[in-house]
């Protein structure tokens, strides 16, 4: 009797979708792929929000901001954020037939705007330039073996610590947007502290719990689409608190905590009802 993988690798394409990106040889299903690529898009979609915050708001050594000016224009770097990822998620399921999302790297945007970006003489359009460079470069790598030879070179270990802190550096985040852990007054000897003055408390902390414990449970359920469903429900959820409770966000518009308790990034508002929050 054939083995699985065997059975995986005879197995006839079910239509003209699953034979273009080979789904059932790969041992996949049509619906795994999509909810895979739901979770991937809700949990890459901050970069959107996050990526205009970091190099959208700084302004470089001649005092313009990115896309010239002397005011921040978040709205364009939004949309150049989610152009680039959108084109080169495609290209990357499309030409290169692999299912590989793309998207602005965490980290180096910073490394950008705080390294490159306000040092003397620089301006945005510099540190942009240099970026196509280091593009141009790893393409001419890529192309002629090197790069590949050069990862294969880096230790297994490297790369897992790599990854590792990477992944630590998004849960920073995520703990201090949801307010489980933010920096405290000046006074304080410690970096960060818990909650608020030492205890969890607000809403927005309520459905960060509920939100994660119950994707834990759903994975360790084996429930299908674990990931995606706790990440719509508990928006859904915070915009039904929002909604009753009128919270609003931690921040006003000049940047000046108001509200500890409050939204950590943006106000969870249905668009149609929003009432203007910071």
């Amino acid at each position: 009797m054939p083995s699985t993988a065997a059975s995986k690798k005879t197995a006839a394409p079910r239509g003209a979708l699953d034979s273009f990106f080979q789904i059932t040889q790969r041992g996949s299903t049509l619906s795994r792929e999509v909810r895979g690529g739901f979770a991937t898009f809700f949990t890459m979609a901050y970069i959107v929000v996050l990526n205009p915050l970091i190099i959208g708001t700084q302004a470089d050594s001649t005092g313009a901001f990115l896309g010239g000016g002397g005011h921040p224009n978040l709205s364009m770097v939004a949309a150049a954020t989610a152009l680039v990822a959108g084109v080169m998620t495609l290209l990357m399921g499309i030409v290169a037939n692999f299912p590989l999302a793309l998207a602005t790297g965490l980290g180096l945007n910073a490394f950008v705007t705080f390294g490159i970006a306000k040092l003397p003489g620089m301006t945005w359009a510099d540190a942009m330039g240099l970026v196509v460079l280091e593009g141009v470069i790893i393409t001419v790598l890529v192309l002629t073996g090197f790069r590949k030879a050069v990862f294969h070179a880096i230790p297994t270990a490297l790369k897992t610590a790599i990854s590792v802190g990477i992944g630590l550096f998004i849960t920073i985040i995520g703990l201090v947007d949801s307010g489980f852990v933010r920096k405290p007054s000046s006074a304080s000897p410690v970096p960060v502290e818990l909650g608020v003055g030492g205890f969890l408390a607000g809403w927005p902390m309520l459905v960060f719990v509920i939100g994660l414990l119950s994707i834990i449970v759903m994975i360790v359920k084996k429930v299908k689409g674990a990931i995606l469903i706790g990440i719509v429900g508990a928006t859904v959820l915070a915009v039904i608190i929002e909604a009753v409770t009128d919270i609003g966000g931690q921040v006003d518009t000049t940047g000046k905590l108001v509200k500890p308790t409050g939204w950590g990034l943006t106000v969870p508002e249905v668009p149609l009802t929003a009432r203007g929050h910071a």
